[in-house]
């Protein structure tokens, strides 16, 4: 389980690069979409010795809302504005990619000092949560585009649903209420 996790939070950790360092809206559009559903797959693996039909339906939700429906709002978007690049962010994509890498290796060399309960301090949970919000961060203030914000809105919103799955089972609600979230975001969409 522990191998499962620590590559879906990898793989979701190196998705933040090609969303930094990519000036094409529709792959920066794929790339929050593929790692909305590596996110939202996260329940099943952390739940999987206790499988019932809520857990698998929130993870059914959570894969449509992030990894289809949202995605799905942005490209509509996209063609309608008539746009397909991020021309001229305030930040550029050499300076962004690195601010990400050493934000992710910072993220992984701080977690070490923190006091983590111990079932917390051998993954990728609170590392990847970290170096999600701060690449949705950087997308947030470097770019231009509304629609690349709101990616990068997007990619913040996973990390503090990544840092919420530590949570599932002290306080289920808080989890619900960062679904709650990409509704948020459906809005600002639309």
């Amino acid at each position: 389980m522990n191998d499962t996790l620590s590559l879906l939070i990898g793989l979701a950790m190196g998705l933040n690069l090609l969303a930094l360092g990519t000036s094409r809206l529709p792959v920066l559009i794929r790339a929050v979409a593929a790692q909305g559903v590596l996110l939202g797959l996260l329940p099943l693996v952390l739940e999987a010795h206790a499988l019932d039909w809520r857990l698998v339906l929130i993870t059914l939700a959570t894969v449509a809302g992030k990894g289809l429906l949202i995605p799905y709002m942005l490209i509509r978007a996209m063609r309608a504005a008539n746009i397909a690049r991020e021309l001229e962010p305030f930040i550029g994509y050499i300076p962004s990619l690195l601010l990400g890498a050493g934000g992710t290796i910072a993220a992984v060399a701080l977690t070490r000092y923190l006091p983590l309960l111990p079932e917390h301090a051998g993954n990728l949970h609170v590392p990847g949560a970290m170096a999600l919000i701060l690449t949705g961060f950087i997308l947030l203030i470097g770019r231009t585009k509304a629609i690349s914000q709101v990616c990068g809105y997007l990619i913040l919103e996973n990390g503090i649903y990544l840092a919420g799955l530590l949570l599932i089972r002290s306080t289920p609600i808080l989890v619900e209420f960062g679904i709650l979230l990409d509704v948020t975001v459906g809005v600002f969409v639309i």
